[in-house]
């Protein structure tokens, strides 16, 4: 199931945002934020809850929680001056303030390729604009089978040639280069990501004009 508000919708488990149809970008911490203030709809949540939330043991300032708290209304396209979905409660904290409704995740439409891949081995995975989850659920774009990969492991989000590498809360973790991911981070040509025993490498789209000569060496 999903939560669908206005022309957005939230699938939590899968960490996914769409707006209009299209995916919106959201950091690990906006997409937990996102997450509470649903669940916990119509009623706010405290500064206090959601800093221990998204910062567990940690103090970081209110200026942390309002950057995350922005980032979350600008792909929801919310006006924070006349909120829609993120509502200010001053000097307490946030509530979510738009009716909700469930609806059942049908199949997910086809995007165009974004020219970006993967290259696992000899075998080469083709990347579409927008989300390519890795895991080991039915809808990703390469499926693994080990169960040292997370049903729901990573993403990979292609947006007008540049793709970004998220980990989705997986709990062995998703390497960049050698070093373990935390949050998200763009890609380049032929950097490497671990997942469990499976190394893969990340090929960019070709400069416009022009083909791709081959698989790397």
């Amino acid at each position: 199931m999903r939560v669908v508000f206005g022309d957005c919708a939230f699938d939590a488990e899968a960490r996914a945002l769409t707006r209009a149809g299209q995916p919106r970008d959201l950091s690990p911490k906006a997409v937990e934020l996102l997450r509470a203030l649903v669940a916990a709809r119509p009623q706010a949540l405290s500064k206090t809850e959601l800093h221990d939330l998204l910062w567990p043991k940690t103090f970081v300032s209110d200026t942390s929680l309002a950057q995350v708290v922005t980032e979350l209304r600008k792909a929801l396209g919310d006006d924070p001056r006349q909120p829609r979905y993120v509502r200010t409660i001053h000097r307490f904290g946030y509530a979510f303030c738009e009716e909700t409704r469930e609806a059942s995740i049908g199949p997910a439409p086809k995007t165009a390729l974004s020219g970006c891949t993967l290259l696992a081995g000899p075998r080469e995975v083709p990347l579409h604009e927008g989300e390519n989850l890795l895991g080991r659920t039915p809808e990703s774009v390469l499926r693994f089978t080990a169960e040292s990969a997370s049903r729901r492991h990573a993403r990979i989000v292609v947006t007008t040639g540049q793709a970004v590498l998220e980990d989705l809360g997986s709990k062995n973790g998703t390497f960049l280069n050698g070093h373990r991911l935390e949050g998200s981070a763009a890609l380049a040509g032929g950097d490497e990501i671990t997942i469990g025993r499976t190394v893969l490498v990340f090929s960019a789209a070709p400069p416009p004009g022009t083909t791709r000569s081959g698989a790397p060496a």
